[in-house]
């Protein structure tokens, strides 16, 4: 295996009874990026992440982790963020922290310092006797997050790790996801926030009803389903706009921004290029903005899920 993948999956199936969750899913990850997991709720992402944390073992298939096919000792190497939160509600923030820190191979001073540091960094060293009951779901995962990247994991997988947070501490934990990936941790982000994928994630694979329906970079996902529609932005009269150009495009909307300015969103067909079409109209309208529509992640997902 290349030096550059850590997580290698190979021909992973995984059945529940009669219901197959995982059928011959193969993903590589690469050291130190950011890869989303995507797919609609069911279609066998909490499988594998289960898979790969050695809750659940799979039915056949191999992970690797560093060419080693996985094991007990690798636990200490991964982070886990579950999406669904798993902080004793009685206990208090600090010894709590401690606590999984030590579960993570720390010993207890270790622990210790390191709650206090991310406590201070975030600003929140006034928890630390806090209850989890009497935190706000906000609140909570900032501390469920914490405790997360305790040990410094190799591997991080977080699971829907925005939700429950109000934009500013979802910025702040975004900000720190892409400050372990500058210090080489490798992250897996499992969400259905595609705004989320396409702000940090490199690359990203689609699961959809068991299988693997889609990979690759986020910048070829949204190239590979880009149409060949554009935003057209000028100042003139309409009709002369539509009438600029006959034959081998239509016109998807017209709006007007205000008496003299307006914006048409148009498809170019049968091979016409947007240069030819921009030497038809300009000299009946001003152009203002030429934008070409590019797809965004959630229209990717939404195409190859609703038609795969």
């Amino acid at each position: 295996m290349p030096v550059s993948n850590i997580i290698q999956i190979q021909d992973i199936h995984k059945s529940f009874g009669k219901h197959k969750a995982l059928d011959n899913v193969n993903i590589k990850i690469k050291k130190g990026s950011i890869f989303g997991l995507l797919g609609p709720n069911g279609a066998g992402k909490t499988t594998l992440i289960r898979i790969i944390n050695q809750i659940i073992e799979q039915d056949k298939g191999t992970v690797k982790i560093h060419g080693e096919l996985l094991e007990k000792k690798h636990v200490y190497k991964i982070g886990y963020l579950p999406e669904e939160r798993g902080l004793y509600k009685k206990m208090k923030v600090g010894e709590q922290a401690v606590y999984l820190g030590q579960l993570k191979g720390l010993n207890n001073k270790e622990a210790k310092q390191r709650v206090k540091y991310w406590l201070e960094k975030f600003n929140i060293e006034s928890w630390w006797n806090k209850r989890i009951e009497d935190l706000s779901k906000g609140m909570a995962q900032k501390v469920q997050f914490i405790t997360t990247i305790l040990h410094q994991p190799e591997l991080l997988i977080l699971d829907e790790p925005f939700s429950g947070l109000d934009p500013a501490n979802s910025e702040l934990i975004k900000n720190e996801i892409l400050q372990l990936k500058k210090e080489k941790t490798t992250i897996i982000l499992s969400t259905h926030n595609m705004n989320s994928v396409e702000e940090i994630c490199d690359e990203a694979s689609i699961i959809n009803k068991s299988k693997k329906i889609l990979d690759g970079k986020i910048h070829d996902l949204k190239d590979k389903y880009t149409n060949n529609k554009w935003t057209i932005v000028y100042i003139g009269n309409k009709m002369s706009f539509t009438n600029a150009v006959w034959g081998g495009w239509k016109l998807e909307n017209h709006d007007s921004i205000n008496e003299k300015t307006h914006v048409a969103t148009i498809e170019l067909l049968d091979q016409l290029k947007i240069s030819d079409f921009i030497k038809g109209i300009v000299n009946h309208v001003e152009i203002q903005e030429v934008k070409k529509n590019s797809p965004s992640m959630q229209d990717v997902f939404l195409n190859v899920v609703n038609n795969g």
